[in-house]
Order: structure tokens, then sequence, then C-alpha cells
């Protein structure tokens, strides 16, 4: 078995500082890449919010314009029943 000295001993911890200072930079690039995700993601959120707004405020103007079509065709006295045959 080989004899531990100092100076292995040194050697085989700069090779762990070298690792860890890899390892530091993958952490590094991992954290900017979950970063841009969460913007993307918030940008999306929006996104979705946006078009669930314009949705909701077509529904409403289609609501409004049920109600208002109803009021006509009772004041025209339009039904619904089928035309009778000739």
């Amino acid at each position: 078995m080989a004899e531990v000295t100092n100076e292995l001993m040194f050697e085989v911890l700069k090779a762990v500082q070298v690792r860890l200072e890899q390892v530091d930079g993958k952490v590094d690039e991992v954290k900017q890449e979950t970063q841009a995700i969460r913007t993307q993601m918030q940008a999306m959120r929006q996104e979705v919010l946006g078009v669930h707004q314009e949705l909701a405020g077509i529904h409403s103007t289609l609501i409004r314009h049920e109600t208002r079509l109803d009021r006509i065709e009772r004041r025209l006295d339009i039904t619904d029943a089928p035309a009778s045959a000739p």
C-alpha cells in the first residue's frame, strides 16, 4: 500500500477542489435555467389569465344578446313551435 504523505493528500485535495468548482458551475447553470423556466411559466399564467378574462367578456356579451333576443321574441310573439305541414 502506498504511503500517505502530505504531498499525496495535497494532490487529492486539489483534485477535489477542481471537481467542486465544476459542480458549483453546474449548480449555477441549473439555477439560471430554473429561473428562466419560472419566468416563462409566469408569462404563460398571465397569457392564460388574459384568455380567461376575454372568454368571460365574450360569455357576458352572449348572455346579454340572448336576453335581448328573448325579449324581442316575446314582444313580437314569436315562438319556436314548428311550422305545420301544408
